[in-house]
């Protein structure tokens, strides 16, 4: 069985990468292949490389407060390409109160500052069970 293939991308005017290096080196270190876009990345950047990378999984990071506009952006565009079936999560400073509405638009987990690692990679590994085998 293929390892995992996760695509960290930083959407937004962010510049401030160091917790997407972190999460990054994270899923590398325990065993996923990983795919980081870099900074200032917009919705149809990341869409293209997740689906040229072929992933699993996309991890955004995003600090910018745009949180509420470019994550769902990112799931619109990957249904309008049929690549729904990749799991997308997001990380960073996003308010408790929007992160219903983040979920609500498709993506399925939302990590805060401080949540560990082991708690990311966890949810990416029990909710591609179903799609790995």
């Amino acid at each position: 069985m293929r390892p995992i293939r996760v695509l960290v991308a930083k959407p937004g005017l962010d510049g401030h990468d160091r917790g997407a290096k972190v999460i990054a080196r994270a899923l590398r270190d325990a065993g996923m292949e990983v795919i980081y876009t870099g900074l200032r990345q917009t919705p149809e950047q990341i869409v293209a490389a997740a689906i040229q990378e072929d992933v699993d999984v996309v991890a955004m990071s995003i600090l910018s407060g745009a949180h509420n506009h470019l994550l769902p952006k990112v799931v619109e565009l990957l249904k309008e390409e049929e690549a729904d079936d990749i799991l997308v999560v997001g990380g960073g400073v996003i308010p408790e109160d929007d992160i219903p509405y983040l979920k609500e638009k498709g993506i399925a987990e939302i990590f805060t500052p401080g949540t560990p690692t082991s708690v990311t990679i966890d949810f990416i590994r029990v909710n591609l069970k179903r799609s790995l085998g």
